[in-house]
């Protein structure tokens, strides 16, 4: 009995936060209390011998009763001796759980003003409590709470009589005390409820009950190392404090912001964008009665299968005129057809390069001479590399490339060369060999038409490939750049073979605002403001500069370059 009696007091949660001196301190206490147990047993025999002996002799009445008397005044005293004795040690072992966690919430008080003595927080707790309190039962705590280091405690007297005075309470520490009640009490409930649950049902395997009783007996202990390692006032003040500093750095500077407004779009925002749905039935069936953005819509011909689906190869599909897959068009029902209305007046610009409209010429880039041309701030080139696949245009051999005259276009600079399959190798090899340094890589992810990423490229050897890559190389020391305004990422929808997005012009214009700009191995949907295109399918010559008429129309009298120069033709 006294076993389980000690197993019932709360030394389970008192044993994680004490040291080994605690541990032999209760033992102490609960060996003491044997012993007194064991005297009150051997008294109670020998009364009992006694009385057994006097009633076995002839004696007299008044002999029994005297011996009976005699052994009873001086044995009971003893006897309520060690009752008391033993009730005292029961008070120091024994916690009442309520007491302790009430104890412990007046410790934890902001309003405690501290040192605070063991008979005012006794008053304290009667007031808040109906519970029989004695002051002993409040030291026995106090001492126990000093040893698991949550306080700290020091002798006094007062009135003549000696009571604990506390000096230092850690409050991070008792809050997690009374955290940790709180997660005991409802642990208590649920194992309450599942020995019930155990009683209805009959146990079938012992194994099992073992594992699940070691694993309760873990819990606590798990869940006492997450109450340890949450963090203190001072972590969580701290974190916060680097928080803000970060969210500080991230916010954009005067200069950042202005940049951005400078290239807004004027007018607000042109675009409009699709619905992920797809077409307005979609659309209708989730829901959607009034969807204001763009949907498709499909294109059905006498030999269209629905049953089949969606053509892999949707808008690009080489054969729509015999394909039996379903097709899509833009359904433009109830959009308006006109074009944004666009500011009338002339554009001002800050710099000082003069701005012409599209120029281009149709020449044949292994013999053009670069020279005539100038010097440009960006060049742009999508060479017809040879990457050993069957493709609808002619290419050229890999000595063909490193010979051409890009040197001749730009001391100060930057170059953006599209390349794909085995070309990613060989560009960057005639980046080096042209004088520039590879200083970035622009990834351009192809979608179709319904806005999906692609899965049947028409190039790679092992895998169809869904993306290109644009080689950005770098040449003496370009000034006036505007650097972390644009993504490395182009998420663009496939057009005709080579037709590479329009989003990267603007990209280059934001990070090279005003300035001469050519594109090299251009075609007619490549021509834009401010870009001279050079290439073999452009129509003719076109060009508006006047500097740069005359120095052509002194090396190209005839206007074409389409052939070798005379110099090659002769030897």
């Amino acid at each position: 009995m006294i076993s389980n009696e000690f197993c019932g007091i709360e030394v389970i949660h008192f044993n994680t936060f004490t040291m080994s001196d605690a541990w032999e301190e209760i033992q102490a206490i609960k060996s003491k209390r044997h012993s007194l147990r064991e005297r009150l047993e051997k008294r109670k025999k020998e009364r009992q011998d006694i009385l057994g002996s006097s009633l076995g002799a002839a004696s007299p009445v008044n002999l029994t009763e005297s011996l009976t008397t005699s052994y009873t005044s001086t044995s009971i005293k003893e006897e309520q001796k060690i009752k008391s004795e033993a009730k005292e040690l029961d008070d120091l072992v024994r916690v009442d759980p309520e007491l302790e966690r009430g104890l412990l919430k007046e410790l934890s008080e902001v309003t405690l003003q501290l040192p605070v003595s063991s008979s005012e927080l006794l008053t304290a707790l009667k007031l808040t409590s109906d519970r029989d309190t004695t002051h002993k039962k409040i030291c026995n705590l106090l001492e126990k709470f000093a040893i698991q280091k949550l306080i700290t405690l020091k002798s006094s007297c007062k009135d003549g009589v000696s009571m604990l005075e506390v000096s230092h309470v850690e409050v991070s520490k008792v809050n997690a005390m009374i955290l940790e009640f709180t997660v005991r009490s409802s642990e208590v409930i649920k194992d309450t409820l599942k020995r019930k649950r155990e009683e209805e049902i009959p146990v079938k395997n012992n194994d099992n009950d073992e594992e699940k009783r070691k694993k309760e007996k873990k819990e606590p202990k798990a869940d006492i190392m997450s109450l340890l390692s949450m963090p203190s006032t001072k972590e969580k003040e701290s974190k916060k404090l680097g928080e803000e500093i970060l969210d500080l750095l991230s916010k954009p500077t005067a200069k950042e912001r202005s940049l951005t407004e400078r290239f807004k779009s004027q007018g607000g925002k042109q675009l409009m964008e699709f619905c992920p749905h797809g077409t307005k039935m979609d659309c209708e069936r989730n829901g959607i009665l009034e969807c204001k953005k763009l949907h498709f819509k499909k294109i059905l011909q006498k030999h269209t299968d629905e049953s089949l689906g969606d053509c892999s190869f949707l808008n690009t599909c080489f054969h729509m005129d015999t394909c039996k897959y379903v097709h899509y068009e833009v359904d433009r029902c109830g959009k308006s057809e006109d074009k944004p209305s666009m500011p009338s007046g002339p554009i001002v610009r800050v710099e000082s390069t003069t701005l012409y409209p599209p120029q281009w010429v149709q020449c044949d880039l292994r013999y053009l001479d670069m020279t005539v041309l100038g010097k440009f701030a960006v060049i742009m080139a999508d060479p017809p590399w040879d990457i050993h696949m069957e493709l609808p245009y002619g290419t050229m051999s890999d000595d063909e490339m490193r010979q051409l005259g890009i040197p001749q276009l730009q001391d100060d600079g930057l170059i953006f060369l599209w390349v794909t399959g085995r070309a990613m190798e060989l560009g960057r090899e005639c980046l080096k060999l042209w004088g520039y340094e590879r200083v970035d890589e622009i990834i351009w992810v192809k979608t179709n038409q319904l806005q999906r990423i692609i899965r049947t490229g028409r190039t790679g050897h092992w895998l169809n490939h869904g993306k290109e890559h644009c080689l950005v190389g770098m040449k003496g020391n370009p000034q006036n750049l505007n650097r972390g305004l644009d993504s490395d990422v182009i998420v663009a929808e496939v057009r005709a073979t080579s037709h590479k997005p329009d989003e990267i012009y603007g990209m280059i214009e934001r990070l090279s605002p005003g300035t001469r700009k050519i594109e090299l191995f251009g075609r007619p949907h490549n021509i834009q403001p401010n870009w001279i295109t050079l290439g073999n399918q452009v129509d003719g010559i076109r060009l508006v500069d006047p500097v740069l008429i005359e120095s052509f129309k002194k090396r190209y009298p005839t206007g074409n370059c389409m052939a070798p120069p005379p110099e090659s033709t002769h030897s």
